[in-house]
């Protein structure tokens, strides 16, 4: 039986808990975290960075897709 994956989340202390299954790897760094580490904010994730990044450039490109232009008004 293979042994529990464990949270990889390293400070000063590293965490004993037992990593989640299915919710618990960071999409950014790919790494295995517990339910107290997993999000990336929590566990100092090294592309943290990138990932805010992305989402803004994401955010902007919608926000313009939606933006409304107001025709402009022939004067008579």
């Amino acid at each position: 039986m293979p042994a529990k994956k464990r949270c990889q989340f390293e400070s000063d202390v590293r965490c004993n808990s037992a990593a989640l299954r299915i919710v618990g790897q960071c999409p950014h760094c790919r790494a295995d975290f517990c339910g107290t580490h997993r999000m990336p904010e929590h566990h100092n994730c090294q592309n943290l960075a990138s990932c805010r990044q992305q989402a803004f450039e994401k955010n902007k490109a919608k926000l313009e897709s939606e933006r409304t232009v107001a025709p402009k008004m022939a004067m008579a």
